[in-house]
């Protein structure tokens, strides 16, 4: 009989939980940008494109993480919705090629809704990926960022 210690049940369920509501977040993320699909093809044709690549990408590796815990697939589950805070702020501050429309526009609900979302997978995400740090470079890290706050 094989005895499974508490501690690596708690840790996988800790993993199933993050990468379900992980993976949930990926998937409000594609319906957001889905809602907002319609308008783009129209006034932005690359926007459309780019948001068509956001949607797929998005509930592709949601279904990544469903399925596996790869560092590989935390990484991108991370970057992709910090790729599209970083377009988001562009979009209002400077604006994007072909598209000032947005410019200042910074109450859009759906936008709110965006970075609340894509900000929560980058945060959940980023929490991930550094837990999995060996713990020999997590305390360098932490050492580096108590001498650049002291």
């Amino acid at each position: 009989m094989t005895t499974i210690e508490p501690t690596t049940i708690h840790a996988a369920v800790r993993d199933g939980i993050a990468r379900g509501v992980a993976a949930i977040g990926l998937a409000g993320v594609a319906l957001i940008h889905l809602l907002d699909l319609p308008g783009q093809l129209s006034e932005t044709p690359y926007m459309f494109v780019l948001y068509l690549a956001l949607i797929v990408s998005s509930v592709a590796l949601a279904g990544l993480l469903i399925g596996t815990s790869d560092g590989r697939v935390w990484a991108a589950a991370t970057v992709v919705p910090a790729l599209v805070i970083i377009g988001y702020v562009l979009s209002r501050t400077t604006g994007l090629p072909q598209s000032s429309d947005d410019v200042g526009n910074w109450s859009e609900p759906l936008g709110m809704a965006s970075l609340f979302v894509e900000g929560s997978v980058v945060t959940l995400g980023s929490a991930v990926l550094l837990a999995r740090r060996p713990p020999g470079e997590r305390r360098v890290l932490e050492a580096a960022n108590a001498v650049g706050s002291a």
